[in-house]
């Protein structure tokens, strides 16, 4: 059910910082093989630090699955989730830091972490109400219910539901459209939105003008200025 180990976390943060870094990386796609997309965390595979003492936990989901979170919400190029499965716990906010949800119709999200009498980590206070509302959040976390792709979709936490045959192609072809947009724009307009839901109007109007001012420094810019003066269709670099 592909419970995330130690070592696949730490590769995921890595792959997503690189594919940050490379132009040529235009879209990422995160989805997973088997019957299920992420069934949480898997524990057993941390290094051990020997006796725990105060500040350990807290240290370790900050380092652990909040940095992971983190990671997705910070890459610089447009995120897809392709939820094949079951997504519980560290999966599910995975699922929902990402920028786009694709979601085959057999797939589940499930907010576990009351079924083990754990609080939420990996971001989940935070990403959920800002996607769905506190009292929708409350009720998934309270309760740990398993949630449906339509349902998912219904309550705004999944962009669409696919047939299962048809998750990767789906993702293949957005995947598709966002590697031939603008990239850096994606980039700047990904950070507008996320910092939007924890700013007053006018910090979100002068990042928005500071952040046009740094795009049309870019070659896509330009581009895109000029195909429509010339009434063509734009031919982006991602640069």
């Amino acid at each position: 059910m592909n419970a995330v180990t130690w070592d696949q976390r730490e590769r995921i943060i890595a792959f997503l910082g690189e594919a940050s870094a490379d132009p040529d990386v235009r879209a990422v796609v995160l989805t997973a093989t088997g019957r299920g997309f992420c069934a949480g965390a898997d524990l057993r595979g941390a290094p051990s630090s020997g006796e725990r003492v105060p500040g350990d936990v807290a240290r370790t989901i900050r380092l652990g699955a909040q940095r992971f979170i983190g990671a997705v919400m910070d890459c610089e190029k447009p995120v897809i989730a392709a939820v094949n499965g079951t997504a519980a716990g560290i999966g599910a906010h995975l699922a929902f830091a990402c920028d786009l949800v694709l979601a085959a119709e057999p797939a589940k999200f499930i907010e576990v972490f009351v079924r083990r009498g754990l609080v939420p980590d990996g971001g989940g206070a935070y990403l959920l109400p800002r996607l769905i509302g506190p009292q929708r959040a409350k009720e998934l976390m309270f309760f740990g219910d398993a949630v449906t792709a339509h349902d998912a979709r219904e309550l705004g936490l999944v962009n669409r539901v696919v047939p299962a045959e048809e998750l990767e192609k789906t993702a293949r072809e957005w995947a598709e459209r966002l590697a031939q947009g603008p990239t850096r724009a994606l980039a700047l307009t990904k950070q507008l939105v996320n910092a939007s839901l924890d700013a007053d109007r006018s910090t979100a109007f002068a990042a928005e003008a500071a952040a046009q001012e740094i795009n049309m420094t870019t070659r896509d810019a330009n581009e895109g200025v000029a195909s429509f003066v010339e009434r063509r269709t734009p031919r982006y670099e991602g640069r």
